[in-house]
């Protein structure tokens, strides 16, 4: 019994630890894609419309990564579950994708 409690409380921090680096990671891409917008507003390439509208995209995008990582309990070991799937199929969640206008996690 002391054992198994100890496995679950490792198995559980093992899945918080998994989730919240995935967290970062893809808040990172999505960082990026800021940056990039940046970067093309600076050099003229699109207009401050066009930029407002990729912030926007990107605050959409990290509202569906909190929603898939932001969770408690059972719903971590959900995501971790997901994250180490998708890890072995090679597929991934875009989550830049996600924050588009009409889209939402599947």
């Amino acid at each position: 019994m002391v054992n198994e409690a100890a496995t679950e409380k490792a198995r559980r921090r093992a899945d918080r630890a998994l989730v919240g680096n995935y967290h970062q990671a893809e808040l990172t891409k999505l960082l990026e894609h800021v940056r990039a917008g940046f970067t093309e507003y600076d050099a003229g390439q699109i207009d401050a419309f066009e930029l407002d509208e990729l912030i926007h995209q990107y605050k959409r995008a990290t509202i569906e990564l909190w929603k898939f990582c932001g969770a408690t309990g059972s719903r971590v070991a959900a995501a971790a579950r997901a994250i180490e799937w998708n890890t072995r199929e090679g597929s991934a969640i875009d989550w830049w994708e996600q924050g588009a206008l009409g889209r939402r996690v599947k």
